[in-house]
């Protein structure tokens, strides 16, 4: 019974980490965020795409004049940066914010903005075409209202939070739905069972 069991448990094992390498080849095959990218951090600093190797990232994008969901998904992207801390021996996770609002969202702008939520927070800025090249190649979608009488508007925005690996790849997406706890889950698992993906 003991070797059967083993047997089961290595099977079981195998058909996961198949259906994880098929997920992060599918996810290659989307080329989600696989394209560089060149912001400025809320310093005024220049960052790119290669300045995440390394390191595990939560990345969300949104505006600092949202009047809900971005404060809402970036407090839950901050949670489960904090609950993933509080477990001994895992890498620290960096989470980071890239405006879809560049017009408004200036390095100070952001740097106000995000100070509220994690104190390991970075925002990321730049010019129109910079934050338009950086969402797509995320193909993240955005597209900006009109403005009120007031010159104030909303931007319509994907609201999706992605998981990069140490090796720049997305290793997952999460939508609303999901929570801090959910996200600190799958982002333990993506830790404990991580190889990099073969080029």
């Amino acid at each position: 019974a003991g070797l059967a069991g083993a047997g089961w448990l290595y099977l079981r094992r195998e058909k996961e980490q198949r259906l994880r390498q098929r997920r992060l080849r599918d996810l290659r095959a989307l080329a989600l965020g696989q394209g560089d990218f060149q912001l400025q951090d809320t310093s005024g600093a220049p960052r790119s795409r290669s300045d995440l190797l390394g390191r595990w990232v939560l990345l969300y994008f949104g505006f600092t004049h949202c009047p809900d969901v971005c404060p809402e998904e970036l407090e839950k992207l901050c949670r489960a940066v904090e609950l993933l801390e509080g477990v001994p021996g895992l890498p620290p996770v960096q989470p980071l914010f890239i405006t879809v609002d560049p017009a408004r969202d200036d390095a100070a702008a952001l740097g106000r903005y995000l100070r509220d939520f994690h104190p390991r927070l970075q925002g990321l800025t730049g010019t129109a075409e910079q934050v338009r090249a950086a969402a797509g190649a995320f193909r993240v979608y955005v597209s900006a209202g009109d403005p009120d009488p007031d010159g104030d508007y909303v931007v319509d925005h994907s609201v999706l939070t992605f998981l990069l690996g140490p090796d720049g790849l997305v290793r997952d997406c999460y939508g609303r739905s999901r929570t801090a706890e959910e996200l600190a889950r799958s982002v333990r698992r993506h830790m404990e069972s991580y190889e990099p993906l073969p080029p």
